[in-house]
């Protein structure tokens, strides 16, 4: 199987699969001399970890990561840094029954038509657990860009929607995000979302939601016209993320219902001589170069797949059949789809930067 790395100058690729004895991934490109240790990594690992709440599901994986090459006395050098994490909690008894029926919302019926074969314990390559990787790979680009720009440069996201339920944005309090399992800046939400999502829980069904990331303290300058465009790498990024099914820069879709007037972001010298913008519609990015404001986007995740309620599907065999999938799995993927799109933006901005850089000086 191809399609494994991501990246252009900073890049990734990762491997192993859901129920697999680990998986793991090699970061290259990374510039020498960077501190790196695992702590550095495992704070943003712990975000994404499941069974941290009853909202996710309560397979027990520490998720602890190990570097395994590229740093020597706590400074990278510059050579491919290797990471790796080991698959502790895997049950693939809880799959047996599906070992043949394709589960509706999934790949397994994509995969066995495109390879012949496929890993049904979890979904193998397919499944979310892959994107731990990505986490620790986004820890690594946050480095990156730390020790290039300085501590300005802040990577936050925020879970905006919830099903049909989305926050109050006169209520967004960055400082709520860390105060609720979901990752919600609005705290009266995320008391309604926890009775939704209960609810949804109890029923053995499964939410949508809606992932919004903030990246300050970027300068002017990175991407480049036509095909290195910032905001195509932030999208395409963004949606390889399991489950996403669309993906926003700034006003996005809502800028159709704009006039020219409203979705222009004015300009004015400011008092230190450089440019302020009025409004931030287009999220930080104007032909796909980065303008220095917030750059912002949005990703839409799809409900779970794996739901305890029969759907109709049909097996290997070609026989029409029903299936519902057992095991544990998250109600609502989207809450810890959050750290992942952190990272993937952190990876992309960390990609773009040593690019400007490569072309620039």
């Amino acid at each position: 199987m191809s399609s494994n790395t991501f990246g252009t100058l900073f890049r990734f690729t990762t491997f192993g699969e859901s129920h697999g004895p680990a998986i793991g991934c090699v970061v290259d490109g990374v510039p020498p001399r960077i501190p790196l240790s695992e702590a550095d990594l495992q704070v943003w690992l712990d975000k994404r970890r499941p069974g941290t709440s009853k909202y996710t599901t309560q397979r027990q994986e520490p998720d602890v990561v190990r570097i395994l090459s590229g740093v020597f006395e706590g400074k990278t050098t510059g050579t491919p840094v290797g990471l790796l994490i080991e698959n502790v909690d895997a049950r693939s008894k809880d799959y047996g029954d599906i070992a043949e029926k394709f589960r509706p919302g999934h790949a397994d019926y994509t995969y066995w038509k495109k390879y012949g074969i496929r890993d049904y314990r979890g979904g193998g390559r397919s499944s979310a657990r892959e994107t731990a990787m990505r986490v620790a790979a986004g820890g690594i680009a946050r480095k990156v860009l730390a020790a290039k720009l300085g501590d300005a440069v802040k990577i936050r996201g925020a879970l905006t929607q919830m099903g049909p339920h989305a926050i109050d944005r006169a209520a967004w309090n960055w400082d709520e995000v860390g105060n609720n399992p979901f990752f919600c800046p609005d705290a009266k939400t995320a008391e309604k979302w926890a009775d939704y999502l209960d609810g949804i829980r109890k029923n053995g069904s499964s939410a949508g939601a809606i992932v919004e990331v903030v990246a300050e303290g970027i300068p002017v300058g990175l991407g480049a016209p036509i095909y290195g465009k910032l905001d195509s790498d932030l999208a395409a990024a963004l949606m390889t993320i399991n489950a996403t099914k669309g993906v926003e820069i700034g006003e996005g879709f809502a800028s159709a219902a704009l006039t020219g007037e409203e979705n222009a972001d004015e300009m004015r010298m400011g008092k230190d001589g450089q440019v302020e913008f009025l409004s931030n519609h287009a999220g930080g990015i104007l032909g796909g170069i980065s303008t220095g404001q917030p750059i912002v986007a949005r990703v839409a995740i799809k409900p779970t797949s794996s739901i305890l309620n029969p759907r109709k599907t049909v097996d290997i065999h070609g026989r029409d059949t029903e299936i519902l999938t057992k095991g544990r799995h998250d109600p609502c993927v989207g809450i810890r789809g959050v750290p992942v799109a952190e990272a993937m933006v952190a990876i992309v901005l960390a990609d773009h930067l040593l690019r400007h850089h490569a072309q620039n000086g």
